[in-house]
């Protein structure tokens, strides 16, 4: 792989994923897969002005063998110092970069009944954390390659690091992030993002129509004085930072309890290291009442049954067809990628940004205005070819949103 390009992709994620400020504390979490760029991104965050930079390790193949031989009450309690670090974060706030690589397999085999109870308790207890956090910190989800991924997305390149090198090309197109300079670059991209966003939020809509020839047919209310978001976002303090590199996406939380219809997946989702395959989700009164899947329908079930907003949408997010990412022609099997596709929804928590005025606002009042809240946000594709979006404003007007799987304007 090109030293150089992996440099500028460090740079990148340092400069305008985190956009660390001068002498911030930063917490990189990463797989055992790329050292060698750990130690880049690293060094790149002491050159952007980190003050402390914190890396934590781990190694997806551990998980499965603590679920074989840990009981469920072991694997579900916290130890004190891991309470005393969750403290620590919320009140120190540290920056996190998350750079994934794990095998979209990983986990396939797995007690799933454990898995979801022990992922479900420890979630409880790390939510009232999270939720002090929210919108108070920069954070980044990144991507590198791990060799089991890099095999599952290019099954035919097994020699030495061919499929990795292939896979570590794929993520710096994907990324916007395999030019000469990718930080210039994501200036250009987030602008033509928020200028997307400028003219949705200018027609003040009140819900969402899609219909597309594979059955999806589906509506979706909005939330008064809601916003729609994308590209870089700001921490109450006004630091500005990307969440996901990459992103193409432009999103909002729809009004929880207001969503009638049908949405058939178009790629498959990777949810707890397995697969859940050809599905789809029937929506009435907000709520998911149905879902059907050829592969994993328990899982899936599951998943929506997390808790009573598991089965309610906090995510709507608008992405043409004819995307870099679809362009490439590559299943990822990571939905970081696979979201930035096409157009997709997400079952679970809603974002408080996207409420106008939250910042004066409750996490209960944000909630009584609509925004969902959940243990999980799991983000689904349904975007098609033909898929045909209307915006419907509050005067009844219709306003053509997607045309054939890509903007109408």
């Amino acid at each position: 792989m090109n030293k150089l390009q992996m440099r500028r992709y460090a740079k990148l994620l340092a400069k305008t994923g985190i956009n660390v400020r001068r002498g911030q504390w930063v917490v990189v979490q990463a797989e055992l897969d790329q050292p060698e760029f750990v130690e880049m991104v690293v060094e790149e965050l002491y050159r952007a002005g980190a003050g402390k930079v914190t890396v934590e390790w781990s190694h997806d193949a551990l998980l499965p063998i603590h679920y074989r031989y840990q009981k469920q009450e072991t694997l579900e309690n916290f130890e004190k110092w891991e309470l005393e670090k969750l403290e620590l974060r919320t009140k120190e706030l540290p920056a996190m970069l998350y750079l994934e690589s794990e095998d979209p397999d990983g986990l396939a085999g797995i007690d799933q009944e454990k898995f979801t109870a022990v992922r479900t308790s420890r979630t409880k207890v790390i939510k009232p954390y999270r939720d002090r956090m929210e919108n108070k910190y920069q954070w980044c989800i990144a991507a590198v390659p791990g060799k089991a991924w890099a095999r599952k997305v290019f099954p035919d390149l097994k020699l030495g690091n061919t499929a990795v090198d292939a896979l570590w090309d794929a993520i710096l197109k994907a990324a916007r992030a395999d030019g000469a300079d990718p930080v210039r670059d994501w200036m250009f991209h987030n602008d033509e993002l928020a200028a997307k966003c400028d003219y949705l939020n200018r027609l003040k809509l009140v819900s969402l129509e899609y219909k597309s020839s594979n059955g999806t047919d589906f509506r979706v209310g909005l939330i008064e004085n809601s916003r729609f978001c994308g590209g870089s976002e700001e921490t109450l303090k006004g630091n500005v930072f990307n969440p996901n590199i990459p992103s193409e996406e432009i999103f909002i939380s729809p009004k929880a309890g207001d969503a009638d219809g049908i949405v058939y997946s178009t790629k498959p989702l990777s949810y707890q290291g397995e697969l859940i395959e050809d599905f789809s989700v029937r929506f009435e009164g907000g709520k998911v009442v149905e879902v059907k899947a050829k592969k994993n329908q328990a899982l899936l079930e599951k998943m929506i049954s997390m808790d009573e907003g598991a089965s309610r949408l906090g995510e709507v997010a608008l992405i043409p067809y004819d995307s870099p990412i679809n362009n490439t022609g590559i299943l990822f099997y990571n939905t970081l990628f696979d979201e930035n596709a096409s157009c997709h929804l997400a079952l679970g928590r809603g974002f408080n940004e996207c409420l106008r005025g939250y910042e004066s606002m409750s996490n209960e009042e944000i909630h009584e205005k609509g925004i969902n809240d959940s243990l999980i946000h799991v983000d689904f594709m349904i975007g098609a070819k033909d898929l045909d979006i209307v915006g419907v404003t509050k005067s009844g007007e219709r306003v053509p949103i997607f045309k054939n799987g890509n903007w109408a304007f």
